[in-house]
């Protein structure tokens, strides 16, 4: 099955029907799809979120996109940190534009980590190969990825639970932008208390 295939089969509309297949299993679907997304860019992990918003509700589809996605995230990072350094991957440790986006997140640590996670089409599978060959702390990485993630997923899922509604009253708009500067700035406190620990 060629690509373009896969991706016209992944729609918001399949997505709601094969989650309202399941329902019998529970939340397991509602989990693995945007687990598998991790591992697999080229599914719509913007499908996934706005089908369990649709099939479980807002907030309950909410939290099975959050949890399935940080999942597949935290294991890609944890599977590429500790293989990282194999012959395998040496040819993407040397690629300069690797090494410049390593050394970048290395340098700013949770910032940049967070605000890529924050938003809805980055390449998250890029982030979480290039956090995981960088030198970057776990600690870091699984705070920017807990939180970025809540923002993104959270957006999503508001917008497509109601999104006429979203459409029609711009202070929801405001009220998004608000909370990615609540949590990137709780994230960076956390942060400095994290580098205070380890002197």
């Amino acid at each position: 099955m060629e690509l373009q295939t896969i991706q016209q089969y992944f729609t918001i509309e399949n997505m709601q029907q094969l989650l309202q297949s399941y329902r019998d299993f529970g939340p397991v679907a509602g989990i693995m799809l945007p687990m598998l997304e991790a591992f697999l860019p080229f599914l719509p992990l913007f499908a996934f979120i706005m089908a369990n918003a649709a099939a479980y509700g807002l907030w309950e589809g909410f939290f099975y996109s959050w949890l399935g996605s940080c999942i597949g995230s935290l294991l890609l990072f944890l599977l590429i940190r500790g293989f990282g350094r194999h012959r395998f991957f040496g040819f993407v440790n040397r690629h300069p534009k690797v090494r410049k986006s390593m050394n970048w997140i290395e340098r700013k640590g949770f910032g940049p980590i967070f605000l890529l996670f924050c938003l809805p089409f980055s390449p998250s599978a890029l982030i979480n190969v290039v956090a995981g060959l960088s030198r970057i702390s776990k600690k870091q990485f699984v705070l920017a990825l807990l939180l970025g993630k809540i923002v993104m997923i959270l957006g999503v899922s508001y917008i497509g639970y109601d999104i006429f509604s979203f459409i029609r009253n711009p202070i929801k708009t405001l009220i998004v932008a608000g909370v990615v500067f609540v949590l990137w700035y709780i994230g960076k406190k956390i942060e400095i208390r994290l580098e205070l620990g380890k002197e």
